[in-house]
């Protein structure tokens, strides 16, 4: 009984996440059921449902949706890459962070998007300014929380080494690199999020594919039920990536203890 109580209140624990969701859907269709909200102002989600099967059915959906995935893994995994080596070394070497912190922290101060003219003028209209976008802007909070995990690792765990003798390849290995990885799975957390944001924007730049590309064929028609259905997919690839590195992290990161709410 107690095992049969256990996964049933883990199950419920994990319907949980759906609360705020329903409540939200149940307003939005009685307003726009009452006249509140006007349907070209914004369609009601049993509309949303009928325009996002007829998008399934066509199979417009699922072509649309592989090649911002694409986009979106290659930008994320690429700035992921970036970010994370750079941290290490200027985490790791005085000299490192001399050089790479400064222009660093100039250029994360310009927003991604302002950079869009002059992205295009480098890559031109086609998959690379996308997925360069994509690689900007998640580049820099994966560095930022890696380099701050690094420097801010106890003094005590390295006087620690030292007295195992483990040497500078053993002190970074078994304990700078395991003791950054929550400050990474942080700025990844962040970085993946980004992502998402960067990319609906810049596949509307001469984009022919892709879910951006979709919704901005949406708003030329004034069809909102497609627009609303774009924003669901990016809201639920949001949400299923978020909790996708979650799930990693806790995989890869088992001795990390957290509060628990209750």
């Amino acid at each position: 009984m107690d095992i049969r109580a256990a996964l049933a209140r883990l199950r419920l624990d994990r319907l949980r996440v759906l609360i705020g969701p329903v409540v939200l859907v149940a307003l939005w269709q009685i307003g726009s059921a009452t006249g509140l909200i006007p349907e070209q102002t914004l369609a009601a989600p049993s509309t949303v449902i009928a325009a996002g099967a007829d998008l399934v059915e066509t199979g417009r959906l699922q072509e649309h949706l592989l090649v911002s995935l694409g986009r979106a893994a290659t930008g994320l995994a690429l700035g992921v890459a970036i970010g994370a080596a750079l941290a290490v070394v200027a985490g790791l070497f005085r000299f490192g962070e001399d050089l790479i912190d400064g222009p660093m922290q100039i250029l994360r101060a310009i927003p991604a998007l302002a950079l869009v003219p002059l992205a295009i003028v480098w890559f031109g209209i086609g998959e690379e300014v996308k997925v360069f976008l994509v690689v900007f802007a998640t580049a820099f909070p994966v560095y930022v929380n890696t380099h701050a995990a690094i420097r801010g690792l106890d003094p005590r765990f390295a006087e620690l080494a030292r007295t195992a003798e483990l040497g500078r390849i053993g002190l970074v290995r078994h304990v700078i690199l395991p003791g950054a990885l929550p400050g990474f799975f942080t700025g990844l957390r962040f970085a993946t999020a980004i992502s998402w944001l960067v990319l609906v924007v810049s596949e509307q730049i001469n984009a022919t594919s892709g879910i951006g590309f979709l919704m901005t064929q949406a708003r030329s028609f004034a069809q909102t039920d497609v627009i609303v259905v774009g924003l669901v997919v990016y809201g639920l690839l949001g949400l299923v990536s978020d909790r996708l590195v979650r799930f990693t992290e806790g995989r890869v990161l088992p001795w990390r203890r957290t509060f628990n709410a209750r």
